[in-house]
């Protein structure tokens, strides 16, 4: 039980504290105007990301859709011109004079192999020359080589080479035989051969349209080459295509070295990755490797070329591999650049399409820009109206509280400070033109949130449902210009019962019934159209002379009413929370706050009547817990027990009725109540005369002096959540 009841107190003033703390954070929301731009900043920041997001994405997928569709179409080309040179070399090793030539000089070379100068001055040799003439007259094949399985060069448009055994890079023998035909990426020339300028060089770039070359069995017997220069298709199919400003396409090998030409060879030339002879050059010249930095920017790569690593597009593409990348990775000059490519395999070289991220995403920077100016003129404006409200709060708490000092709330004046709780203070004072005297409650402008209107209106609209004389009377609820919320009551000119007890003892029998029947009388009203009070005790009833009657009762502070409809309930209450005063708090509202009903009202009633009768409250303790524990187990002392002396059995029997553990076993209506007190013997002891006896024997001001607080709306610090008290 302990531990229930150690859970109990834990769970409610953690709930307490939040529930307390959330009110406080939606009033700041609700009154600080500044905080919505700043929502609204943050909401568009979150909107603007979001969004920029999928922009990127978009953005991203289009242009890796882009550069694939780029990359096919030059390779498609490609591919179309690669066929059709194989096409070609295929029709020229089958022509039958071109067969016929070939097999006469692969019989002289089997007889003679070493004799170089017999096969270059043959008969066949003139042959071979007159049969390719027409297709080097008519197509852009600048020479031809044949060899034989030996890879011994038997005939060449350059006599030069007649005999000669040649190894290359590429093994021209190997992979047409497997294929049937190929077509050789660029490779360095064997001979001098004329650059794009005119002048004989060694080691220019050249390429070879190859096909077997069969006897008239159909044995391989050797390859036929037709040479052409890379310069007039090869680099220019790549090159036709080039996007934007900083977009190519180009293609390497297996190794990493580019096989056509890059559009930035001045570039190139100056940072000192090509040689800067004659002609710059990228073709068969520039490693595609990743120098860590952007060498266009002037900055220096820390590792030498041999050392550094292929690119991630070379690496990718050179293990086989097709790919793309949008997001960004550096090229051989260290730019961030964005690519697709892929890998042929049956020609051994890569292809590849790149543009500059500055170029491809340029759009998208600029509207990131846009965004981010957008975002800081409205941090801007967020601030300014920041300054604003503080400002214009600021006017308005000083115009309170010089409404305050001025004693001036609306039409009402302020005469003198009655009490002050957590939430509120009272005044007394009157109406200007009524002159009425009227108890003005209203909040502390300090404390003015959404969740204490919310709680100050809520006590104001539900009080004003009730008309009994025994319940006190809402005479207006409003703002002022100032901002300050009040609502006006009744003023009573009295004490709470806490205050009579604690100066004057218990009461007699009679009088204990007189007052027990009138707060019956208010709650009757009240839980005929379904609330429950919650927090009944001595400090919350007010008694003194009214409408010309003595120990006239006024039930207050309907601030925790609940509605018995959960349709009706408020959300300014939290679900579940402990609400009340510990030492009259009926059983179920400690174990089970959602299920009180009037007769845990009825239970205070007698916890009450209990305390007028005896002095001391029913049960009482070191701490919260322990009283608690008392109310849910601990069987009422009798009243006569605890006063040493006889108490009238029936309302002895009536009070400890009030007070069973169980809802079931106590009065079922506050009307049920008041009836069994009217039965009691005792209730004829106290008269209309011995009450205006009483309140002739002690003035209002030794009452006053009793009560730091006189009317029962200011004692609102006592009216507190159970972890509080």
């Amino acid at each position: 039980m302990l531990d229930n009841f150690s859970r109990i107190v834990s769970d409610t003033k953690a709930g307490t504290h939040f529930a307390h703390g959330m009110s406080v954070g939606l009033g700041m929301l609700g009154r600080q105007l500044w905080v919505w731009p700043l929502l609204a900043a943050a909401m568009m920041v979150v909107a603007g990301l979001t969004i920029r997001g999928y922009v990127e994405s978009a953005a991203q997928q289009a242009m890796a859709d882009g550069l694939e569709a780029m990359l096919k179409s030059n390779v498609e080309a490609l591919r179309i011109w690669l066929e059709t040179e194989e096409s070609q070399v295929l029709a020229a090793a089958t022509d039958p004079a071109v067969r016929t030539a070939a097999s006469e000089l692969q019989r002289l070379a089997s007889s003679s192999p070493e004799n170089a100068l017999v096969l270059a001055q043959s008969s066949a040799q003139e042959d071979l020359r007159a049969a390719l003439r027409p297709l080097l007259a008519r197509k852009h094949f600048v020479g031809y080589v044949i060899m034989n399985t030996e890879r011994v060069i038997i005939g060449s448009d350059r006599p030069e080479l007649v005999g000669q055994q040649r190894t290359t890079n590429y093994d021209l023998i190997t992979r047409t035989v497997e294929r049937g035909t190929t077509v050789t990426p660029p490779i360095p020339s064997m001979l001098l051969t004329k650059d794009s300028d005119g002048q004989m060089r060694a080691g220019q770039p050249t390429m070879f349209a190859l096909a077997t070359q069969r006897d008239v069995t159909g044995d391989v017997v050797g390859v036929l080459g037709l040479r052409i220069r890379p310069e007039e298709d090869f680099v220019r199919i790549l090159q036709v295509a080039q996007p934007g400003k900083t977009g190519e396409t180009y293609a390497f090998d297996r190794s990493g070295l580019m096989l056509s030409e890059s559009r930035f060879t001045k570039d190139l030339a100056r940072a000192g990755l090509i040689p800067d002879q004659g002609v710059a050059r990228a073709q068969l010249t520039l490693a595609i490797r990743d120098p860590g930095v952007n060498l266009m920017a002037g900055k220096r790569a820390a590792l030498t070329r041999s050392e550094q690593p292929l690119t991630r597009m070379a690496a990718s593409a050179t293990k086989g591999e097709s790919g793309r990348d949008v997001k960004g990775y550096r090229d051989y000059r260290g730019v961030p650049v964005v690519g697709a490519w892929t890998w042929l395999e049956d020609y051994e070289l890569g292809v590849v399409t790149e543009v500059d991220v500055a170029e491809a995403y340029g759009s998208l920077y600029i509207l990131r820009r846009a965004f981010w100016t957008l975002f800081a003129l409205l941090a801007a404006s967020s601030l300014l109206i920041l300054l604003f409200t503080l400002a214009v709060a600021k006017m308005e708490r000083s115009a309170q509280k010089s409404a305050l000092l001025a004693r001036e709330l609306g039409q009402y004046q302020l005469e003198t400070k009655l009490g002050e709780g957590g939430m509120g203070v009272v005044y007394r004072g009157r109406h200007r033109m009524l002159r009425r005297p009227t108890a003005i409650k209203l909040l502390h402008p300090d404390k003015t949130t959404d969740g204490t209107i919310a709680r100050f209106e809520r006590e104001v609209q539900l009080t004003c449902q009730l008309n009994h004389p025994n319940t006190i009377a809402i005479y207006d609820y409003g703002r002022t210009p100032e901002g300050l919320f009040f609502y006006a009551m009744e003023y009573l000119d009295g004490v709470n019962l806490d205050g009579l007890i604690s100066r004057f003892g218990s009461l007699p029998e009679g009088r204990v019934i007189h007052f027990l029947r009138q707060i019956c009388g208010s709650l009757a009203e009240a839980h005929g159209i379904g609330l429950v009070h919650r927090d009944i005790k001595p400090a919350n009833i007010m008694v003194g002379r009214r409408g010309g009657e003595s120990d006239v009762v006024k039930v207050l502070d309907f601030g925790l009413v609940k509605a018995v409809d959960s349709k009706k309930e408020s959300s300014i209450t939290s679900a579940g929370s402990i609400i009340g005063t510990p030492l009259y708090m009926s059983p179920e509202s400690i174990e089970n706050p959602e299920r009180v009903d009037n007769r845990s009202d009825l239970y205070s009633v007698a916890a009450v009547g209990y305390y007028l009768l005896t002095g001391t409250p029913p049960f009482d303790g070191a701490n919260v817990l322990e009283i608690c524990m008392h109310h849910s187990r601990t069987k009422p002392e009798r009243p006569s027990e605890r006063l040493k002396r006889p108490i009238s059995s029936d309302l002895e029997d009536a009070l400890l009725r009030g007070l069973a553990k169980n809802p079931h076993d106590r009065f079922q209506s506050a009307r049920d109540f008041a009836e069994a007190l009217a039965a009691c013997v005792a209730m004829t002891k106290w008269t209309p005369h011995q009450a205006d006896e009483w309140w002739s024997r002690f003035s209002t001001g030794a009452l006053a002096a009793i009560d730091k607080a006189p009317t029962a709306s200011v004692n609102e610090a006592a009216t507190v959540y159970l972890p509080q008290e």
